[in-house]
């Protein structure tokens, strides 16, 4: 049941960042005001789907803190690096981002990681 506090927790914090990702694309760029930023920052945050992003990460953090009721620290922590492959093969199949060889060879390494620790 560990394993799956820890899976938990990187599926909330994936969803997270990608529904930020996304709803913050539909909205576009931050205005230069200063003003005009907050005024956007405060139209983003009431948005459903925004919020949804919000939960997740709340959602996330409990999901951690019965994960570190059964692993150390120190074995459970490399596994939130999946997070950061797992966002970056979805944000390349969702919002088109480009791919690059240092990128590869950079979550290549985080998964060989993860693996050699095991």
């Amino acid at each position: 049941m560990g394993y799956a506090y820890i899976f938990s927790t990187i599926f909330f914090t994936v969803y997270g960042q990608l529904i930020l990702k996304w709803k913050i694309n539909q909205f576009g760029s931050l205005p230069e005001a200063w003003i005009d930023k907050f005024g956007f920052l405060f139209q983003i945050l009431f948005n459903p789907w925004i919020l949804s992003g919000f939960l997740a990460a709340f959602l996330a953090a409990l999901s951690w803190m019965a994960a570190m009721t059964k692993f150390d620290i120190s074995y459970a922590y490399p596994f939130m690096s999946l997070s950061f492959v797992l966002v970056f093969i979805l944000s390349v199949a969702l919002f088109g981002e480009p791919i690059s060889t240092q990128k590869v060879v950079g979550f290549s390494l985080i998964i060989l990681g993860i693996i050699v620790m095991r």
